[in-house]
């Protein structure tokens, strides 16, 4: 057999085994948890800003954020997150839960082997290239509005 026959041959085994998703009850589900992680977030900011009079509008949002990064890594911990995002989709990888999500996941996944090389190395193996490349990007368009 040629390779075009067995990959053409593996291409339709594949295709009859991807899960079929219906777009409408996919997106609209991703749409509304997406906009509730967001109304949640907002919601604890405003609380914060209640709670604490005196407290800035950037600090408010600064304790949001913290809260709903802890609070996503929590419920990654115990197993709830995933079901939200198997539910969901992209509409809790959108907010800020979502990148706390891919950070904590594989920390859970690897600390059976050991703090340096489980935990603290494989923690970034998803988030890692994207805060590197935020970073990169970042300095060059600082570098950018310096020299305009």
């Amino acid at each position: 057999m040629d390779q075009d026959k067995l990959n053409e041959k593996y291409n339709q085994y594949v295709q009859a085994k991807i899960p079929k998703t219906k777009n409408f009850p996919s997106l609209f589900n991703s749409f509304w948890v997406g906009g509730l992680i967001c109304c949640i977030g907002q919601g604890l900011q405003d609380g914060l800003m209640a709670l604490f009079p005196t407290m800035s509008l950037e600090v408010a949002g600064t304790w949001m954020l913290i809260i709903l990064i802890v609070l996503a890594s929590f419920l990654t911990g115990i197993g709830i997150f995933d079901r939200i995002g198997v539910f969901a989709g992209g509409g809790t990888i959108v907010p800020i839960t979502g990148f706390s999500n891919s950070i904590t996941s594989p920390a859970l996944e690897f600390k059976k082997e050991g703090i340096i090389f489980g935990l603290c190395v494989k923690m970034f193996t998803v988030a890692g290239p994207v805060i590197v490349n935020g970073i990169a990007v970042s300095i060059i368009i600082g570098i950018i509005y310096l020299l305009i």
